[in-house]
C-alpha cells in the first residue's frame, strides 16, 4: 500500500492549467524528492497532498484512504499521521518556540501540561536545540534555528509521513548540510516516509532514494538520481549540470 497515491490529478487557477493528469506514488520508507522548474507547481501539489488546496480533478489517497470525505473526525485522524515543514518554517510569530511545538499536542485535548512539557523538551532535543531555546520567540531565532523548531513541531505528533517544502531554502551551505544530515538521521531513527520539494541538488543527492520530475504539467520522469540524470530533457540538463550541481553534498564519515 502506497503512503501517498496521486491519480490523474489536474489543477487550474482560472484559465491557467498547472497540472494535467499527474500520477505519483510514494512507498513506505522511501525518501522521494519532487523537483521541477520555477512555477511548475511543486508546492501546489504538496499543498494538495495535505489538504490545503483541492485539485480540479483526480484523487489523492494517504495510507490507502481518500484525503477527503468520511467526516471531519476521519479526516482529522488522517492528518495526524503526517507532519509538514513549510518553506519558511511558518512558526506562529506570537508564540514562543515552546508554544509552537506544544500547539499540535494541545489541539489533541488528550494530554496534560506535564506530559506536553516532557514531549516538547524531547522534540527540542531531537532537532538539536537546547532547553533554553524553548523560551525564545521566532523573531529571536536564526534561520537554521527556525527550521529546527519548525521540524520539531512537524514531529510533535510522531507522524509516519514527513513532508518538507524547500527544507534548506535560505540556509548557508554549512547550515544546509547540517540540516540535511539531521533530517536523514531522524528519518532513519523514526522510520519515516519522506516527501521533499526542493530545488537544491545537494539535498536531493544526500537524501532522496527516488526523484520525481514535475515538468510540462505532469510527472515527466521518476527514478533514482542516476536514472534521472540520464533522462534527456532541458530541465534535467540544467538541474544536474548548472550552478546547483557545483557544490557536492557532505557525506557522513
Amino acid at each position: 500500500m502506497s503512503v501517498i497515491s496521486v491519480r490523474d490529478l489536474s489543477t487550474r487557477f482560472g484559465e491557467v492549467w498547472v497540472h494535467r493528469g499527474v500520477n505519483l506514488e510514494l512507498e513506505r520508507g522511501e525518501v522521494l524528492a519532487l523537483v521541477g522548474g520555477s512555477g511548475s507547481g511543486k508546492t501546489t501539489l504538496l499543498q494538495q497532498m495535505i489538504g490545503l488546496l483541492q485539485p480540479a480533478a483526480g484523487e489523492i489517497r494517504l495510507f490507502g484512504q481518500p484525503l477527503y470525505g468520511g467526516g471531519r473526525q476521519r479526516e482529522a485522524a488522517l492528518r495526524r499521521r503526517f507532519g509538514v515543514l513549510f518553506q519558511h518554517g511558518a512558526l506562529f510569530s506570537a508564540f514562543s518556540v515552546y508554544d509552537n511545538i506544544a500547539f499540535p499536542l494541545r489541539e489533541l485535548r488528550l494530554l496534560d501540561e506535564d506530559l506536553i512539557h516532557d514531549l516538547v523538551m524531547l522534540k527540542l532535543a531531537m532537532v538539536e536545540l537546547l532547553p533554553r531555546h524553548a523560551h525564545l520567540m521566532p523573531a529571536e531565532l536564526s534561520g537554521g534555528m527556525v527550521k529546527r523548531a519548525a521540524l520539531a513541531r512537524a514531529l510533535a505528533l510522531e507522524p509516519e509521513l514527513l513532508l518538507l517544502d524547500e527544507p534548506t531554502s535560505g540556509l548557508d551551505p554549512d547550515r544546509s548540510d547540517s540540516f540535511v544530515q539531521l533530517i536523514r538521521m531522524l528519518g532513519e531513527e523514526l522510520d519515516l516516509t519522506v516527501l521533499l520539494v526542493t530545488h537544491d541538488l545537494a539535498t536531493v543527492t544526500a537524501l532522496a532514494t527516488r526523484v520525481a520530475v514535475l515538468a510540462e504539467q505532469r510527472i515527466l520522469a521518476i527514478g533514482s538520481v542516476e536514472e534521472i540524470m540520464q533522462f534527456d530533457h532541458p530541465f534535467m540538463r540544467s538541474f544536474f549540470s548548472g550552478a546547483r550541481g557545483q557544490r557536492p553534498p557532505k557525506t557522513p564519515d
